[in-house]
């Protein structure tokens, strides 16, 4: 049997094809670009996702018997508004994870509401990005378009949609949304009223391993495929990383070191961080977890190598650094550059360069820039360790982690060793193996990991170096407090 994996990305859509045995036969990508019609604002048109996996299934099948295919798996980009009319139509482009026009109704529900009430509704305090102040905005500013929703979506659960033609979720997007009673794994009903919807509206809750349906006959014919495959739920991006990169079951770790950057730390029962710094969602497995996002991680060497210096030899630019300078750089990077989730919940934090001098060199600048996130992810853990939770290890995936020296840099930075996964795609490679839950080829996912992930090496903390980034964290980390007051200045 064969399983596909679909990522439905914030720059492309990877699809992924697994065998039963966790062979990787094919992997294809297809890329699509984002509107910004207005500073702080990032669009998609859902129908360029549903384009880039009819166009991507075809030529992953290449070569495959594709009457093995035996299941499907969605995974993707989380707290995306994706809105359906009466007629099943999308009635305006997708407000995406790293939009910021609802700062206004964030601020709204922490202060008005409150913090401990929204809190005590979803297990999480609104953060710019999640779904309901999406929805606050929506019915705001586009009341017309707001009174004209039937259903509500999250990004990969529109590719689920135009596969079944069921409107469904799973509990771990779902938890992104801020609709979501955590704890109690149903759609809150005070959330639900805040922002005049009803249940109705809302796709039906999963587990990220059960079925949902299995192909409509027309798309299983469009796109070559039997039309008894099946179709799970599936899960948000991280949760499907953590699932793909073996980081399943209590205590298991995970960092995606992609365009955003997560630390990703499983619970078996439900706990909150006391200050909400950490999200508090549900898992693919059936548990909970407690996770960490920074807004900009790969996506601020992308800048810095891109937009500032223009190349694109990463490993030119990376082996100019020195092995003896870890630990002793004097030049500091704040990873701000579309604000900032955990710990600060502020969007109008912005990147900075601290402690240039006039010997700073270009290799002390993209020093600098790697350890930022390495610094900013060790935020997250430190919160983490503050509530006893056991970050000792950690499996890591995403493109970042191409780069050894950058694995080296936050193993000596958070002191801990990092377990590479064989596959960079474990989001995809997640949502493949939810699909083989699915179809009874393993009795759960954790049976499904055990037998199916290996690494292919661990980066272990250079415990000199740790010592010297104990004490440039330190230095670090006062840097935001110090430029906070500026940053609310800036537009």
């Amino acid at each position: 049997m064969y399983f596909i994996g679909i990522d439905v990305g914030t720059s492309a859509t990877k699809l992924l094809l697994m065998d039963e045995g966790g062979g990787v036969r094919s992997v294809v990508s297809r890329r699509y670009s984002t509107a910004m019609p207005q500073p702080g604002w990032s669009e998609q048109n859902p129908d360029d996702w549903w384009d880039a996996v009819c166009n991507g299934i075809p030529e992953l099948l290449e070569g495959v018997d594709a009457s093995q295919v035996a299941g499907i798996g969605c995974c993707g980009q989380m707290h995306g508004l994706v809105t359906l009319d009466a007629r099943d139509r999308v009635i305006r482009p997708a407000i995406l994870w790293n939009d910021s026009r609802s700062r206004y109704q964030v601020g709204c529900l922490n202060r008005d509401i409150g913090r401990e009430a929204i809190a005590r509704y979803t297990g999480n305090v609104a953060y710019v990005g999640f779904t309901a102040p999406k929805l606050l905005w929506l019915r705001e500013e586009e009341p017309e378009h707001f009174s004209a929703i039937r259903k509500i979506m999250l990004p990969k659960d529109y590719i689920t949609f135009r596969l079944t033609g069921e409107y469904v979720t799973d509990y771990s997007d779902a938890s992104g949304t801020l609709l979501l009673d955590v704890r109690n794994r149903c759609w809150s009903k005070h959330m639900l009223g805040l922002c005049g919807l009803w249940r109705a509206k809302m796709p039906r809750l999963c587990e990220s391993w059960e079925e949902v349906g299995t192909l409509l006959p027309e798309v299983a014919d469009r796109l070559g495929l039997p039309r008894t495959v099946r179709v799970c739920a599936g899960a948000g991006d991280n949760a499907s990383a953590a699932v793909g990169a073996g980081a399943v079951g209590e205590g298991s770790c995970n960092i995606v070191l992609g365009t955003a950057g997560t630390i990703l730390m499983n619970m078996a029962s439900y706990h909150e961080d006391k200050d909400n710094k950490l999200h508090c969602f549900c898992n693919a497995e059936g548990g909970w977890n407690l996770m960490g996002c920074i807004l900009t991680a790969a996506g601020c060497n992308e800048w810095w190598m891109g937009n500032v210096l223009q190349t694109e030899d990463y490993t030119a630019e990376q082996g100019a650094i020195s092995l003896a300078a870890l630990g002793q750089n004097d030049v500091f990077f704040l990873p701000y550059l579309m604000g900032e989730r955990t710990p600060h919940n502020d969007p109008r934090a912005r990147g900075a360069f601290v402690g240039m001098r006039a010997t700073s060199t270009r290799a002390d600048l993209t020093q600098a820039v790697l350890e930022g996130v390495a610094f900013a992810l060790r935020d997250c853990a430190c919160i983490a360790r503050e509530e006893e939770l056991d970050v000792s290890s950690s499996t890591i995936c995403g493109g970042g982690a191409r780069s050894r020296l950058w694995l080296s840099i936050i193993s000596d930075v958070l002191g801990i060793p990092l377990r590479i996964t064989q596959t960079e795609q474990a989001p995809a490679m997640g949502a493949a193996m939810l699909a083989s839950v699915c179809c009874g080829a393993y009795g759960d996912v954790a049976q499904c990991a055990r037998a199916l992930v290996h690494t292919k090496g661990t980066v272990e903390p250079n415990r000199e170096v740790v010592s010297l980034y104990n004490g440039r964290y330190d230095t670090w980390r006062r840097i935001y407090p110090a430029l906070r007051g500026v940053f609310q200045e800036i537009l």
